[in-house]
């Protein structure tokens, strides 16, 4: 098989796993991997700012599975990961995205390092501060707005757009590995009923840390493991070319 072959198996093959088989057991290492994995999924300006807990106690899986409305895809489940988006760590993720580029580019290229230098030192900062009433957006907003009656600029500067960038990159790493735990041959469910805030404040995290998905990871059990036949909207539907 081709590579394309591969994934386009895996692709097809990837579904919401609704049960898990509760006798089974995961070999150790498929959900690290796969964590492992995900932390290369694209991200905007490299900044990754989610974290993952992985459930892997019965006693925990119990209680996060009670926090997911009881859902069979997480009472079943062999081991759940909880994705976050920590927005406040903006600042480190920045200095982080800098020293390790620094040390590439500085006396390399010193162009480039001097656009790195200002966009982790500089922009980054300013691009994701917010204050709690979200003036500091507003004033963004502003002079953006002024920018772009001239050129083209990047216009989602508000506090409310920056969650939307922060869940996005959650997203395709909870996307990334979720394909990865199909391709080692289990089954995963990304679930969005649940009750974020008791779950936020039983992995004690900080105020603006947000809850973005919890994925179940096991066995399937099939037939019980899904619902029906996959259903789709029309690809016609979704498509466009200009």
């Amino acid at each position: 098989m081709t590579e394309a072959e591969i994934f386009d198996k895996i692709v097809q093959e990837r579904r919401a796993i609704r049960k898990y088989d509760e006798n089974a057991i995961m070999p150790e290492g498929v959900v690290e991997r796969s964590l492992k994995r995900a932390t290369l999924a694209p991200s905007s300006s490299n900044m990754q700012l989610y974290e993952f807990y992985r459930i892997t106690k019965k006693e925990d899986l119990k209680i996060l599975a009670e926090y997911c409305m009881g859902q069979g895809a997480a009472t079943t489940a062999q081991e759940m990961v909880v994705v976050v988006v920590r927005l406040d760590k903006y600042r480190q993720r920045a200095k982080h995205n800098h020293d390790n580029l620094a040390r590439i580019w500085k006396g390399v290229n010193d162009k480039r390092y001097k656009r790195i230098d200002n966009y982790y030192r500089k922009l980054m900062p300013i691009f994701y501060f917010t204050d709690p009433f979200g003036l500091i957006g507003w004033l963004k907003k502003l002079l953006v707005f002024t920018i772009g009656i001239f050129r083209p600029v990047v216009r989602e500067v508000a506090k409310k757009d920056m969650h939307v960038t922060g869940h996005k990159s959650a997203a395709l790493a909870a996307q990334t590995f979720m394909l990865s735990i199909q391709a080692e041959g289990f089954g995963t469910c990304p679930m969005e009923g649940m009750d974020s805030k008791r779950i936020k404040r039983w992995l004690k995290l900080p105020y603006r840390a947000e809850i973005n998905m919890v994925i179940s990871a096991g066995v399937p059990k099939f037939p019980e493991a899904l619902y029906n036949e996959r259903l789709r909207v029309p690809f016609e539907e979704v498509y466009h070319e200009k």
